[in-house]
């Protein structure tokens, strides 16, 4: 494993290289602080420019690039209104098609008043929309996915400002949960009404989603929905609050020679239609799969695991947007960043939600205390004991039980040797320097 997730210093964004020039150019446009927290952000951004085309998981199952969900999470004044820039920047053209689509629907509305009893009453075209309003209401996000199914299987895009937006979205807090799982799974939503001003139909939910909170919102609307699969599902980005060193974030200008090389990488997105395979990112998500699954072994840590699986598959997506942005070709500098982007996601989780994670203490101060631990890196010296990992796990607050297991599993991954006739367990030189 590259990358520390254990401790309260967030790992080191990677150098964007050959194949992330696009990411590169996005990240250009803001200051320098805020370059690892938003670069977890830009998939679910741009992706919304892929339609009709479907990658391969490693699993066999086909993924489409809908479904994308990331949270931007830093405290009040944290520089998360510079998202809001990029977003503008990257859908110039879905808020053109939108503004005429409202203009020509808002005249069907004048037209259907005037004829409200007439024979001659035009029949009812719901506008494309792409890039919802942060206000839209379900019985408007269901017409727009409609209509998106209608013209070819199109994805549409939302920003919210704060979290809470998502109340609107979903009709009430107790459905926002449901409605996220569904984003995110590409599943049906079945509406029926039997009032005549009602939605009656089926809307298959594609939809990219983007959200900025602070960690205190965060820990509020996700204290109920940590095990249900809601928090696997959204990436999180968080940066933790920096020095008071007094200066001004800068930005960048947003120029006609900036929009002239957006313009360029968005097109490849737009024009990557048909059924794909990347082998080399795939090789890169099997092995990534094998190194959390050794991480959920070394903390003994069931949550870690479960989320991680899906963090593979949200940076899974974001390698297929960067092959398609790199003329659907794959370089090292590109497998860099899918990595990070795994560990970056999971260790901002147990920042801001550790503890909670862990059903201990619900304050902010203590989340990133309760971060999973390496337990193996926690025994002092080289070798060890059954009794000191015993004790180990009942002062981290785990059961004597599962010690002879956590210790069998740890063998079987080549972490550690026994000796049969002293009992002593001793880390391998492949772990040790590994960890160097």
């Amino acid at each position: 494993m590259k990358y520390e997730i254990t401790k309260s210093i967030a790992p080191s964004m990677p150098k964007l290289g050959k194949g992330t020039e696009c990411f590169k150019l996005l990240l250009s446009q803001t200051s320098q602080d805020m370059h690892a927290p938003l670069l977890p952000m830009l998939s679910p951004v741009i992706g919304t420019k892929i339609s009709q085309a479907e990658f391969q998981y490693p699993s066999g199952q086909w993924f489409e690039m809908c479904g994308q969900q990331a949270a931007l999470i830093a405290d009040s004044a944290g520089n998360k209104g510079q998202l809001g820039l990029l977003v503008e920047a990257c859908n110039r053209d879905f808020r053109q098609q939108d503004t005429e689509e409202l203009k020509k629907y808002l005249d069907y509305q004048k037209t259907c008043k005037k004829r409200s009893q007439s024979k001659d009453r035009p029949e009812e075209v719901f506008p494309l929309l792409r890039f919802l309003p942060a206000d839209t209401t379900k019985p408007g996000y269901l017409k727009a996915q409609m209509a998106c199914q209608e013209h070819g299987g199109l994805t549409t895009y939302i920003d919210l400002k704060e979290i809470e937006q998502l109340d609107n979205l979903c009709g009430s807090h107790k459905q926002v949960t449901q409605m996220l799982r569904l984003m995110w799974d590409r599943e049906v939503y079945n509406a029926l009404r039997a009032t005549v001003d009602g939605i009656t139909g089926s809307a298959l939910l594609r939809t990219n989603l983007t959200v900025s909170t602070t960690p205190v919102r965060a820990r509020q609307f996700f204290k109920y929905n940590l095990y249900d699969g809601t928090l696997g599902r959204m990436v999180f980005s968080y940066k933790a609050r920096g020095n008071r060193d007094g200066k001004i974030p800068r930005i960048g200008k947003f120029n006609e020679e900036f929009y002239g090389q957006l313009d360029v990488y968005l097109a490849r997105l737009d024009n990557c239609k048909g059924r794909y395979v990347i082998k080399p990112l795939n090789k890169l998500i099997e092995r990534l799969a094998y190194d959390i699954a050794e991480l959920g072994d070394l903390t003994d840590n069931d949550s870690l695991w479960d989320m991680g699986k899906r963090s593979l598959i949200s940076a899974w997506k974001a390698g297929c947007i960067l092959w398609a942005l790199n003329n659907q070709t794959w370089t090292r500098p590109m497998s860099d960043v899918v990595e990070w982007l795994v560990y970056h996601d999971m260790w901002s989780k147990y920042q801001v939600l550790g503890d909670m994670l862990k059903e201990g203490d619900t304050s902010t101060a203590e989340a990133s205390k309760a971060a999973p631990a390496n337990m193996l890196d926690d025994i002092k010296g080289n070798s060890f004991t059954e009794q000191q990992l015993e004790a180990l796990r009942l002062e981290s607050g785990k059961s004597k039980d599962g010690t002879k297991r956590q210790l069998r599993v740890w063998v079987h991954r080549g972490l550690i040797t026994l000796n049969e006739q002293t009992g002593v367990y001793t880390k391998t030189e492949a772990y040790l320097k590994r960890n160097a």
